[in-house]
């Protein structure tokens, strides 16, 4: 009997093991071919081949050319190097004669060659194409972590899966936590994929999809009623070429399309002679995407990155595209030029004539040491931003100690300050004057010079008090950008998030705020003064009673533990507030969902409702509204908004495609504070400036009592002026 069940069991076996290997089979190609067909389907988005007119084939005699052309400044300066310590007495022509003669010797050539000339002459490689020239060498790179191990991973994967290139994480390691009083993603909780809340760009940042790419219809004053094309969106300063984010990212499943991947711009990041004018929209016949400069040129330039490469996008958020030293924005593209935004975000510039780094030729990446394409941006991070290394400090501290004022004869007393005083609070003494600390996207203005209609900024200021202001800080954040923290010594006043950060009780600035309302009445004579005053200056104002009482209830409940958590400083933070259109339908004690602007609608017709509605349109936001996603993460992320009864999938348009009632403008209900670590200065704030009855720390409001505060104000006999501990 046993004879014959052996064979036929054998033959069962073998049935199962091959039905097993076709359905796993079948499951893979179900995966790697229909899935990425449907989920473009689902999202409403498109991935294709791409192609950049810049990426053309060079023959041999242009190559060389074109190397001898990007050495000549270097070659010239080692040659007169060596020709003026050997030849001082002769004429200038001789020395120029000997100077042409050496830089063109095989010898100088190859001393002032960068790496790459020679790498792509050997290989035979006359085109660049992204990165699959790339990948030809560099198909793994061996990764130094912060333990001083090593490890040899898969590049493009290592680069993928880079906050540069998806922009947001699902991993554990935010210092940010939700009003409910849950740490973002931590371990044992279910992760969502989070990056950034962007209210200064208009828009959250899940809705970079529906901001990407466009192209606007500018009318500027010089064109003389002629339409002028401009670029517009998110992936200007993502590395992303394709016509949308890497969306899939954001899925528990699927890998980003072959053809995205394609897209990569290697060059902004690693060329030196990279051509700025090259990034602007295009349109094909497959929809809007980003340019790049993929040319032979920037290919050869290839060498380790500075701040120039980090700068080209970085500068935008810090100086601001006004700034003067922001080379991007003096290079808006050849044609379809980038819109300038004219307030800065965070009006900190990182430039040799604003910061003491800057100046001492210190680089980005000597402080943000990278681990492969995972670029650290330290452990303390009040905004929400996905950080690739979020255990890896980043801090004054890593080159300065604890102590480090030990040059200066008040050496004692300016050591004594750490203990309290986070090194920026004296440091950086100014923001830019166009920092924005107020914007109105609801009620936008005409730009006459760029020829489009741009948010209306009720308010900037760089100073003290009115442009960004000191909270105590232990590390941690809200996920709507608020420092975290308490006063070791303070008398339990200290409640930034009912007072500090949600109110403006400077006169000056709410004579500023007044003065801009009354000149956007002209415009939008809807507008009551007063209220939207009192709105733009005391947002709780908005919260009805019940939500008032609400938020007091959270912020004690959930949110004091994590402030009298750990080892808190007092840190300077840039203060920021929107007003923006949001579904009241989902709607918290810290706020409401925050709806996108279509841009090329709102900066060419200056209609914001109508912005909104074409935002509304698109097929993601409205798979937003829709079980899967309601199931999949807004639940959760409406959790961490404080937002504890789920999401409220309600489309918030009607059957006609008008906004619906819960659609509503209004202030974000407390002010963002944004860190700033950069705008270091060498001459610090003195003694004065802060202890003074008038001085910029208003100890008060810091959480000292009565008397301890006034105490901090008078320091008999210290008066040390400005101190340069150096």
């Amino acid at each position: 009997m046993k004879h014959v069940l052996a064979p036929l069991l054998q033959t069962r076996r073998r049935r199962l093991l091959l039905a097993g290997a076709l359905a796993l089979l079948a499951l893979y190609l179900v995966y790697r071919l229909l899935y990425p067909v449907l989920f473009d389907a689902y999202v409403g988005k498109i991935n294709a081949p791409l192609d950049y007119a810049s990426s053309r084939a060079l023959t041999d005699q242009a190559f060389e050319r074109m190397a001898r052309d990007l050495t000549e400044e270097a070659r010239r300066a080692r040659a007169a190097e060596r020709v003026e310590a050997e030849a001082e007495a002769e004429s200038a022509f001789a020395r120029e004669v000997r100077i042409e003669i050496l830089m063109n010797t095989p010898s100088v050539v190859r001393a002032t060659e960068p790496s790459h000339i020679k790498y792509f002459r050997e290989a035979g490689i006359r085109r660049y194409e992204g990165p699959k020239t790339c990948l030809q060498c560099h198909a793994t790179i061996e990764v130094t972590h912060g333990d001083g191990t090593t490890s040899v991973v898969d590049t493009l994967d290592d680069l993928v899966n880079s906050v540069h290139f998806k922009f947001q994480s699902d991993s554990p390691g935010f210092s940010t936590y939700g009003y409910d009083g849950r740490e973002v993603n931590a371990p044992g909780e279910r992760p969502i994929p989070v990056g950034k809340i962007n209210r200064a760009c208009g828009i959250p940042g899940s809705f970079s999809w529906t901001g990407w790419a466009a192209l606007i219809e500018s009318r500027p004053e010089h064109a003389e009623g002629e339409v002028v094309l401009r670029s517009e969106g998110c992936g200007q300063c993502h590395i992303g070429g394709n016509y949308q984010p890497a969306t899939e990212k954001m899925m528990p499943i699927g890998d980003v399309p072959t053809e995205a991947k394609a897209g990569i711009d290697c060059l902004i990041c690693h060329a030196t002679d990279y051509d700025m004018n090259q990034r602007y929209v295009i349109e094909d016949a497959h929809g809007l995407r980003w340019n790049q400069d993929r040319s032979m040129r920037a290919a050869l330039t290839v060498g380790p990155v500075t701040s120039d490469n980090c700068l080209r996008c970085h500068q935008h958020n810090m100086g601001g595209d006004a700034y003067h030293a922001n080379q991007a924005a003096q290079a808006l593209g050849e044609r379809h030029q980038r819109l300038l935004h004219q307030g800065a975000k965070r009006g900190n510039p990182f430039s040799p004539e604003a910061d003491v780094h800057a100046a001492a030729d210190i680089q980005c990446t000597d402080c943000h040491v990278p681990e492969g394409h995972k670029i650290p941006r330290g452990r303390f991070g009040v905004d929400l931003v996905a950080n690739d290394l979020p255990d890896k400090e980043v801090a004054c501290e890593g080159c300065h100690s604890r102590a480090p004022h030990n040059a200066s004869e008040h050496k004692a007393l300016l050591n004594g300050h750490i203990d309290r005083l986070a090194c920026e609070t004296c440091h950086i003494t100014a923001l830019e004057d166009n920092n924005v600390v107020l914007r109105d996207w609801v009620h936008p203005t005409w730009n006459a010079e760029e020829g489009i209609y741009e948010p209306t900024d009720i308010y900037r200021s760089g100073a003290p008090g009115k442009g960004f202001t000191y909270l105590w800080f232990n590390g941690n954040g809200t996920f709507l950008a608020n420092a975290l923290g308490s006063n070791p010594d303070g008398d339990g006043s200290y409640d930034p998030l009912m007072a500090q950060i949600t109110r403006i009780d400077d006169p000056e600035v709410i004579a500023a705020v007044r003065a801009r309302a009354e000149a956007l009445k002209a415009d939008y004579p809807e507008i009551d003064v007063e209220a939207y005053v009192r709105a733009a200056t005391d947002p709780l104002s908005q919260l009805t009673p019940e939500l008032l009482a609400q938020r007091r209830a959270m912020i004690e409940r959930n949110l004091r533990p994590v402030m009298e958590g750990g080892k808190s400083r007092i840190y300077p933070f840039k203060l920021f507030n929107a007003m923006m259109y949001e579904d009241t339908a989902n709607q918290g004690p810290f706020g409401a969902m925050i709806l996108p602007f279509d841009y090329a609608t709102y900066y060419a017709t200056g209609d914001s409702r109508a912005a909104v509605v074409q935002a509304l349109r698109d097929p993601i936001v409205q798979r937003m509204y829709q079980t899967p996603f309601k199931v999949y993460m807004m639940d959760e992320f409406m959790a961490y908004f404080g937002v504890l009864d789920g999401w409220t999938a309600n489309y918030p348009l009607d059957e006609t495609g008008r906004l619906g009632p819960q659609v509503e403008p209004h202030w974000m209900r407390q002010m963002g504070t944004l860190m700033v670590n950069h705008g270091i200065q060498r001459e610090a704030h003195g003694c004065a400036d802060c202890h003074a009855p008038d001085g910029i720390m208003d100890f008060r409001a810091l959480g000292y009592g009565e008397r301890r505060a006034a105490e901090l104000e008078q320091l008999d006999g210290l008066d040390l002026g400005r101190i340069d501990e150096h």
